[in-house]
C-alpha cells in the first residue's frame, strides 16, 4: 500500500504518472479491482484531484517492488539513472526522494527509455543545469526509425514551435514566429528492411525534438503515436516509441563536478525489438 497527498489540481492518471511509477504501470488493473481510494472512497475510473486529497494505492509487495530504473552511477554529488520505458521522469524523482535529496535536472519523455541525471546538492544542481543550458553535455540517442533515409548521415537544422492547443510541436525548415532553432544529427547504423537503427545526437534539447524532427524528414520513430507512421506502427504492433537516451558525456572543467569531465555514461538498453 502506498499513500500520497495531492498538491495541485489534476486528475488521477496524471497524478499517478507523476508520483508513483509502479502504480502507473498498472493503473487500469488497480481501477478494475477497485484498489485505489481517494479520500477514503474506492474509485474505479479517472477522477479529478485537488490539493489536499489523499490517494491510496493498494498495490502488493510484488507490485511495489517492480523496478523503474537501474543505477548507472552514483556518488555524493550526482545520481545517473537508466529509466525504463513507461516511467515518468518526475515520478522517478519522487521515488528517489524517499531515500534522499535527489533533484531532477532534465527530463525525457515517459515512453523514452534511458539516462537521466539527478543532483544531490545545490552546487551539483547548479553546475548540471548550467551544463545542459550551455550545451556542455553531449546527448546521444538510439532509435528505430522508418527506413526512408535519402542520406546515411546528416547534420540537420530546422525550427520547432510548440502547439499547446494540440499538445505537440511543429517543425519547419524556415523560421517562424515563436519557433526555436533546433540542431539534430543522425547516422544510420543498420538497415532492417522498412526500419533502420539510427544514432541521433541532439545539440538542442527542445520538447519532442527527435520525434518531430525525424518525422519531418519522413523517417519517424517506430511506435510514435503522435508523430509516427500509423501503418508502420500497426505492422510492428508498436504502441510506444522505440527511442533510448543512450549516452550522456560530461564536458565540465572547473567546479565541483570537474572530476567528471570527459566521462561518458551509457545506458544498457536498446530500442524495443532489438533486446527483447
Amino acid at each position: 500500500m502506498k499513500t500520497f497527498i495531492c498538491d495541485v489540481k489534476t486528475d488521477l492518471k496524471n497524478f499517478t504518472d507523476a508520483r508513483y511509477p509502479q502504480g502507473s504501470f498498472m493503473l487500469s488493473r488497480l481501477l478494475c479491482e477497485k484498489a485505489v481510494k481517494v479520500n477514503g472512497k474506492r474509485v474505479d475510473g479517472i477522477v479529478e484531484l485537488f490539493p489536499g486529497d489523499e490517494v491510496v494505492y493498494y498495490t502488493s509487495v510484488r507490485q511495489e517492488a517492480m523496478p523503474s530504473h537501474t543505477c548507472v552511477y552514483e556518488d555524493v554529488n550526482i545520481f545517473v539513472a537508466d529509466k525504463f520505458q513507461g516511467v515518468n521522469s518526475e515520478a522517478l524523482e519522487t521515488e528517489l526522494k524517499e531515500r534522499g535529496d535527489f533533484r531532477l535536472v532534465h527530463r525525457i519523455d515517459r515512453n523514452t527509455a534511458g539516462l537521466l541525471f539527478f543532483a544531490k546538492c545545490d552546487e551539483a544542481e547548479k553546475e548540471l543545469l548550467d551544463a545542459f543550458r550551455e550545451r556542455r553535455i553531449e546527448k546521444k540517442y538510439l532509435a528505430l526509425c522508418k527506413n526512408a533515409f535519402k542520406e546515411k548521415s546528416r547534420k540537420m537544422r530546422a525550427y520547432l514551435k510548440k502547439d499547446a492547443e494540440n499538445s505537440n510541436v511543429v517543425v519547419t525548415d524556415s523560421p517562424a514566429k515563436g519557433a526555436s532553432e533546433i540542431e539534430t544529427d543522425y547516422e544510420v547504423l543498420e538497415e532492417r528492411g522498412d526500419v533502420a537503427l539510427v544514432s541521433v545526437t541532439i545539440h538542442t534539447g527542445k520538447t519532442h525534438q527527435i520525434r518531430a524532427h525525424m518525422a519531418h524528414i519522413g523517417c519517424p520513430v517506430l511506435g510514435d503515436e503522435k508523430y509516427g507512421d500509423k501503418d508502420l506502427n500497426a505492422e510492428y504492433g508498436a504502441r510506444r516509441q522505440r527511442l533510448v537516451s543512450k549516452s550522456l558525456t560530461m564536458h565540465i572543467s572547473g567546479g565541483l563536478l570537474s572530476y567528471l569531465d570527459g566521462k561518458a555514461f551509457v545506458s544498457s538498453q536498446l530500442p524495443d525489438g532489438l533486446n527483447r
